[in-house]
């Protein structure tokens, strides 16, 4: 009982943890409240009939860090869903509001590369920054400049700690790592210091946004096992025609990594029906249910990112995640 005489039951402290999870990140938010140890908490999404949403959080956040894990991939009604949470949490006297983004949309607009066009990064940067978070956890931003559109912390995770473990695994006698792309140099070479392997180049040009006109192989691939290294796979017209072109020069086999399975329009049968021997990729993105999936291997994020929220909520240094599969 305090000094008004109200009584209490059990009164939120300041270090209690409350994790709710968007309606379309529901399978990766369970796995990732398991490996951290406590359910989901309560939130209701309530839609009305011309399909206007309210997220409703059924218990009580004041004082208590809250962490909203939502990628927000597909349909924009995700990065709405998200948006609302936050202000929902933010009128409920939440502590401390932290979005966990496994997959940031929009992110491929991050410049203005021609008149006319939005910097979409950048607006749904501030979108989120008017929802009042107060921090943001993320994985393989499309461009790493993203990260100066926020005005505080983002911890930007990268998935090598998911998928060099997965290469440790593999027969790297004869492998060689690609970039399908220009823009992806940087990503790949951090593969091919590590593993103290070649680096080779696929310089595309487009005749328009999601069709690849031509690819070009810089490097030796003669007789190497190609593992193409990118941040996601929309269409798949990219990896597949690469994989074509690395084949023609004589490579063994190529394989892919891609954090992000956006794979809209035909990338399923593409994939299926590309030389490609194997797509590795993450889940910050659900696959299709009714799609061929014989050829794409999903690894987890979830317990890399119950470890950042652990460290985010003890405000420890999360520097050590970047280097865990060292």
């Amino acid at each position: 009982m305090n000094r008004s005489g109200i009584k209490h039951s059990q009164p939120y402290q300041a270090h209690d943890v409350k994790l709710f999870s968007g309606e379309q990140s529901k399978y990766l938010a369970e796995k990732i409240a398991k490996y951290y140890g406590q359910e989901l908490g309560k939130l209701t999404l309530h839609r009305f009939s011309d399909g206007e949403m309210q997220p409703v959080i059924e218990e009580s956040v004041r004082g208590a860090f809250v962490f909203f894990i939502q990628s927000t991939f597909g349909s924009s009604d995700n990065l709405m869903e998200l948006l609302l949470s936050i202000d929902a949490a933010k009128r409920a006297s939440a502590g401390y509001i932290t979005a966990v983004i496994p997959y940031y949309g929009y992110a491929r607009q991050d410049r203005k590369d021609k008149p006319r066009v939005p910097i979409s990064a950048k607006l749904v940067a501030d979108l989120l920054m008017a929802s009042g978070v107060d921090r943001i956890v993320t994985m393989d931003l499309h461009a790493d400049q993203i990260q100066g559109f926020f005005d505080f912390p983002v911890d930007h995770l990268m998935s090598e700690a998911i998928f060099i473990p997965w290469c440790k695994t593999q027969p790297l006698e004869n492998v060689v790592f690609a970039s399908p792309d220009v823009g992806g140099v940087k990503r790949a070479r951090s593969y091919a210091k590590y593993f103290q392997r070649d680096l080779v180049i696929c310089d595309k040009y487009r005749e328009r946004a999601n069709q690849v006109a031509g690819i070009t192989v810089i490097g030796d691939v003669e007789g190497k096992d190609v593992i193409l290294i990118d941040d996601l796979v929309d269409t798949a017209g990219t990896l597949c025609k690469a994989a074509d072109e690395l084949l023609k020069k004589g490579a063994n086999s190529v394989r892919a990594i891609c954090t992000h399975p956006v794979l809209s329009g035909p990338a399923y049968e593409r994939i299926a029906a590309s030389n490609l021997t194997q797509l590795i990729v993450t889940d910050t993105i659900p696959l299709k249910r009714d799609q061929p999936k014989d050829k794409i291997l999903v690894l987890s994020i979830a317990e890399l990112f119950a470890e950042a929220i652990q460290v985010t909520h003890s405000f420890q240094s999360i520097s050590d995640l970047f280097q865990r599969h060292k």
